[in-house]
């Protein structure tokens, strides 16, 4: 979430350019993460998982991802702002978990990653869709209020 400070502004047009600059529909809970960290791992050890923002944008668009999983505190957040917008647009399942770095050792890389898709689940289905399934009612909550 962007957070614009300024002498001149209210705080209600504040909230609103905030709101408006997000990309982020919803933020899950510590427990769908922690889930999430764990889908990821295990498909990483059984299946397959594109790394990176260009691979998961790829593995969207070639309709390959069965999650995508973006990180929180992506800076600039621009990276990966188009993602949710695409993976709704490709009826893809996604997610988002707090940190990047943490995104990154679940994948089992030595580096952080801002997003990873999980292309192939392997023995990690039946978290991934859990996960999937979870994240869906959080959009769908949000989006009815």
């Amino acid at each position: 979430m962007i957070q614009i400070s300024c002498l001149y502004l209210d705080e209600r047009l504040t909230r609103e350019v905030e709101q408006k600059m997000s990309y982020q529909k919803f933020s899950p809970n510590d427990s769908l993460a922690e889930k999430t960290y764990n889908a990821v791992e295990k498909a990483s050890d059984t299946g397959k998982i594109a790394v990176g923002t260009n691979e998961v944008t790829k593995a969207v668009e070639r309709n390959n991802a069965d999650l995508v999983i973006i990180a929180e505190d992506v800076s600039p957040e621009e990276i990966v702002m188009h993602l949710p917008s695409l993976a709704e647009e490709r009826d893809t399942p996604y997610t988002f978990v707090p940190e990047k770095e943490e995104l990154g050792l679940a994948a089992q890389i030595n580096v952080q990653s801002a997003a990873i898709a999980v292309t192939q689940t392997g023995n990690a289905e039946d978290d991934v869709e859990d996960v999937a399934e979870k994240a869906a009612e959080l959009l769908e909550k949000e989006e009815e209020e």
